[in-house]
């Protein structure tokens, strides 16, 4: 890796190691399983001078985004999650003009479109964005970057809410892309970004979110960092319980004259004060992912030993990571089964353990489930319920192993 993407410093250093995958969200047909996989290391390094953790960029996001596995309306309590903000949003700000960046398949400016505000989502892959379409979202299909985002202003105006939530960790390019999002944005306007926190994400074990797809994992600190280098002002942040532990970063033009709150000073003294600005800070971190892998080998192995079956929920891009560094196949867990119909009848990538449909599990009565898309804990617990009638147990593997009743 030659230097940080954010200040261009060759000060990095190693936090983490995962060996090397494939990207995690190219599900395979059952006709590619007997060809080759590319892999591609996965070792996370922060720069110690502006202290931006990182992996380094070695695949393009044209080759993930473009044709993409995830939608983002497969999940309730996510869909619900986008509802509640852009309620708040549109209640407080009063926009005449929303657009959001990586809108997926509509599932956030659904509740825009039915509040009647004017809206448009920019989505770079085609079969994502033509399903928000389909609901009615106005959608282009494009990747942001400064000239698209004048691009869109030009002809659509200046937005007073631009929302980019979990894609400010994909994008290989922050400059070019944050300068896109001020592009997009009006002078008086304001930018709401979401985005995992690598405090929670180092505090509770959360290292299956390290993946190709994700460049970057942010600190307030190194967020409000990569904010400056497009012209944007760290106004407030949020500290939210999605994905395991994410922030909301509120930002507005340098031009506004906005100044940093309280809770701003607040969050960048807690992580001073976990070590995330010195190397001690993340000294321990690769050996309590050691002790997961090593853990969850354990309970799968000693499973199989006594004759249980275990299957799994979810193929989120998480969980291709926690299979492919546990080195799982389908000897440990038979298969997993996802609500994404267009998973099915594919194979996760490296470790082709097949995915099916969810009705598989109730069909065949496993003892353990194993639950990769942790994050979505309580969803899941209600969701899964059923298992609890052949006396089946949920497992969850972070932030350290445990056997749950469902």
């Amino acid at each position: 890796m030659k230097g940080c993407r954010l200040c261009g410093s060759s000060r990095l250093a190693g936090v983490v190691d995962l060996g090397a995958t494939p990207p995690c969200e190219l599900f395979l047909t059952r006709e590619q399983l007997d060809e080759p996989e590319l892999t591609y290391p996965l070792h996370l390094r922060v720069c110690t001078s502006c202290w931006l953790a990182q992996i380094p960029p070695l695949i393009r996001p044209e080759d993930t985004f473009t044709e993409y596995a995830y939608f983002s309306s497969y999940s309730s309590s996510w869909v619900e999650h986008a509802r509640r903000f852009a309620e708040s949003a549109l209640d407080r700000l009063n926009p005449g003009f929303v657009v959001e960046v990586a809108s997926n398949d509509g599932y956030l400016l659904q509740h825009v479109v039915a509040r009647g505000v004017r809206c448009l989502g920019v989505e770079p892959s085609a079969n994502v964005g033509r399903a928000a379409r389909e609901r009615g979202v106005p959608t282009q299909t494009a990747f942001l970057g400064p000239e698209t985002g004048a691009a869109i202003r030009a002809e659509h105006g200046p937005a007073d809410l631009v929302v980019a939530n979990n894609v400010y960790a994909h994008i290989p390019d922050i400059v070019g892309f944050t300068r896109g999002l001020r592009a997009l944005v009006a002078d008086d306007g304001w930018v709401s970004i979401e985005v995992q926190h690598l405090l929670t994400l180092m505090e509770l074990n959360q290292y299956d979110t390290i993946y190709h797809e994700h460049f970057q994992y942010y600190t307030v600190a190194s967020a409000q960092r990569a904010l400056a280098s497009g012209g944007l002002v760290l106004a407030d942040v949020e500290l939210l319980s999605t994905h395991g532990g994410s922030i909301r970063l509120w930002a507005r033009p340098a031009e506004s004259g906005a100044t940093p709150s309280r809770r701003v000073a607040d969050v960048l003294d807690r992580e001073k004060g976990a070590g995330l600005e010195e190397l001690g800070g993340y000294a321990e971190f690769a050996e309590r992912v050691g002790k997961v892998r090593r853990d969850l080998l354990r309970f799968l192995i000693d499973a199989a030993d006594a004759g249980k079956t275990v299957v799994g929920y979810g193929a989120p891009g998480k969980g291709n990571t926690l299979l492919n560094h546990c080195g799982i196949r389908s000897d440990l867990l038979a298969y997993t089964v996802d609500r994404n119909p267009y998973k099915h009848g594919r194979f996760t990538p490296g470790t082709r353990i097949p995915i099916l449909a969810p009705e598989k599990i109730a069909a065949d009565r496993p003892d353990y489930v194993l639950v990769l898309p942790w994050n979505l804990r309580a969803e899941l617990l209600d969701q899964l319920s059923y298992v609890r009638e052949w006396g089946g147990r949920l497992v969850f593997p972070i932030p350290s192993l445990e056997v749950a009743q469902p």
